[in-house]
């Protein structure tokens, strides 16, 4: 089992959901609002294990590796990235479902989501396979799995100042490693 490749399947996911959308019928609004919410809820669980468990992480094997710069520009975009797909969630609930209005909002939700998606396979997943051994991986990926168990009904939606996540996050990667890299703090969610 491999972070990376949970972090994929969430992707895939949600690429499905929205998908699933586009093809019910604009009058049924019961199961427009039922994939959406599910989705919506989905969006925000997968934004909230990723900054729990993968961005901090991904922060730790770069300083490690003296690219830190690299992977603060990448964990800044990403949770900025964050906030504007929660922003686009938030103006999907401001329209009743089925309308023009909300299919627009939809599409906004799903293009943020989309840009930040192929962004993070871009950059933040495969340098965090080049950086982190696979044991590592392994030991994320059941800290994600859990932490996106623990939480299947879903965790409020709150959005993040990026800089900040990232000295706090940096900051406790500093207080758990001793030497190695180890989950520690990240084992709370």
């Amino acid at each position: 089992m491999d972070i990376t490749e949970l972090i994929l399947d969430d992707h895939r996911e949600q690429r499905r959901l929205f998908a699933i959308l586009e093809q019910i019928d604009q009058a049924d609004t019961g199961v427009l609002s039922a994939i959406w919410d599910r989705l919506a809820s989905f969006l925000e669980l997968h934004a909230a294990a990723e900054e729990a468990i993968f961005y901090p992480a991904l922060l730790q094997v770069g300083l490690a590796a003296h690219r830190a710069a690299g992977v603060e520009g990448e964990t800044l975009d990403a949770i900025h990235d964050h906030n504007e797909i929660r922003d686009a969630v938030t103006e999907v609930a401001r329209h009743q479902v089925g309308t023009d209005e909300w299919y627009a909002a939809v599409a906004g939700a799903n293009l943020a989501n989309s840009d930040h998606m192929a962004e993070e396979e871009r950059e933040g997943l495969t340098d965090f396979r080049r950086l982190a051994g696979l044991q590592r991986r392994h030991q994320l990926a059941v800290a994600f799995a859990a932490y996106e168990a623990r939480n299947f009904a879903g965790v409020p939606a709150v959005d993040k100042d990026p800089a900040s996540y990232v000295r706090e996050a940096e900051a406790d990667g500093q207080e758990t490693r001793s030497g190695s890299l180890s989950i520690g703090s990240l084992k709370r969610g």
